[in-house]
């Protein structure tokens, strides 16, 4: 297996096994290896492409690349990972928590469950820890987060309670970006509607004015200044007389009411929960069941006329 010409620049390191474990950890934590995403003195070797990277993000921005072809653009499933390169000898191995070359033991003092990679240095300063039911592991300490069954993915204890369950809640692409959210190691906002996008969109979306849900719709923040302001709009801006008694029916976005309201160019409020992010829909509400049997009656009398 060929190694890139950074990784043979590289002098290995040799530890003794008399070494204290204070020296090792002082050189584990000099981050002299790894890459951007993770630091650690090991590399995985993808299966899918029989490649050596730094780690299956760097493997996936280098595969996703715009001068890739699009037919050959793929991920490394992380689970079918089975072997690593160690940075310090360039020994090849399969995973495990014992390094086999006898020159380097690190797993005397790495707590077993937290990764795969750790026997080779992997930064514990972000606090990975293992969710059984996420089934992969996540940074931020244990006990700060929570696992929502129903969600299907580990939020902060902050929102512990207080948060809407949604079906699977990160399993799917960004509605801003279209990154895999359930994965991402970016930091992910969890919406008062339930739906989760990158807080950097989050962020990016208040930019440009937009405080709407991307995917229902709903507000995603306290929108009662904006509305105070629209009401004091309206009142100063008299209709024409031509418009004065037309109405329009519209649907709430946040409450999902429909309403009979007047038009208004500036916006329609909803007279359930005087929210204006709302949008004119076609016609009133439904016809009851009794009033579309009347009108099937009513049609069959004059049919037979």
């Amino acid at each position: 297996m060929m190694m890139s010409e950074s990784d043979q620049q590289k002098p290995p390191i040799v530890v003794s096994e008399d070494s204290s474990k204070e020296q090792l950890q002082m050189e584990l934590a000099s981050a002299n290896y790894g890459c951007k995403h993770y630091r650690r003195r090991c590399k995985i070797w993808a299966p899918c492409c029989d490649e050596v990277f730094d780690c299956r993000h760097c493997h996936n921005e280098v595969k996703n690349a715009l001068e890739i072809n699009p037919l050959h653009r793929h991920d490394v499933p992380r689970h079918h990972v089975k072997r690593v390169i160690c940075s310090l000898c360039s020994t090849e191995q399969d995973v495990s928590r014992i390094k086999r070359a006898k020159l380097v033991t690190i797993s005397d003092f790495i707590p077993a469950v937290l990764d795969l990679y750790k026997p080779y240095g992997f930064q514990v300063s972000k606090k990975q820890y293992h969710c059984d039911e996420c089934g992969i592991c996540r940074t931020g300490g244990r006990e700060n987060f929570f696992h929502c069954s129903k969600c299907g993915c580990c939020y902060s204890n902050l929102i512990k309670g207080a948060h809407r369950c949604v079906e699977q809640a990160m399993h799917h692409n960004c509605a801003v970006c279209f990154e895999f959210l359930f994965d991402s190691t970016r930091n992910i906002a969890v919406l008062s509607c339930g739906h989760t996008i990158h807080m950097e969109c989050v962020k990016e979306m208040e930019r440009h004015r937009r405080y709407a849900c991307p995917v229902c719709s709903k507000s995603i923040c306290d929108m009662s200044n904006v509305w105070r302001k629209l009401d004091e709009e309206i009142a100063s801006t008299p209709m024409p007389d031509m418009y004065k008694n037309k109405k329009v029916w519209i649907l709430c976005n946040d409450c999902e009411e429909k309403c009979e309201v007047q038009f208004h160019i500036v916006g329609y409020k909803c007279l359930s929960c005087s929210s204006y992010n709302t949008r004119q829909i076609q016609g009133g509400p439904p016809p009851s069941c009794s009033s579309r049997v009347a009108e099937v009656k009513g049609g069959g009398e004059e049919n037979v006329v």
